[in-house]
């Protein structure tokens, strides 16, 4: 089993920035290097959405419109750990967040084709 676990979420105003942490471990976990990234967010009363994703090495990213020019997707793999800088926050930012994870080397956009996903961590921006 594969445990995909996100944080930094948290409060903030517009304007302002925060940076979001996956993390990734588990007894079937393969080298972090083998995965493809991304992050995703939902909104309440909206579906998720694609944010950004990055292949198994962070030389190739992928962004939505939406934050592109704001948000900076990059992986550390000797930490097993991927990141999400947010900056220029706005309150339409405010979502779950979600990290999700697959052996892949490529960049994937669509969240049914992951097979691993957190909990998610809460992000609020406020006007």
């Amino acid at each position: 089993q594969v445990r995909v676990v996100e944080s930094g979420g948290g409060l903030v105003q517009a304007g302002g920035s925060l940076r979001l942490s996956c993390t990734a471990s588990g007894r079937t976990f393969k080298t972090f290097s083998s995965y493809a990234m991304g992050w995703f967010r939902q909104a309440r009363g909206k579906e998720r959405e694609f944010v950004a994703a990055i292949n198994w090495s962070g030389r190739s990213t992928y962004y939505a419109d939406s934050v592109k020019g704001r948000f900076t997707i990059s992986r550390d793999n000797a930490k097993n750990t991927m990141y999400l800088q947010m900056n220029s926050l706005k309150p339409e930012d405010t979502a779950v967040y979600y990290c999700a994870a697959k052996v892949h080397p490529d960049i994937i956009l669509v969240p049914n084709e992951y097979d691993y996903w957190g909990q998610g961590t809460q992000v609020t921006v406020s006007s």
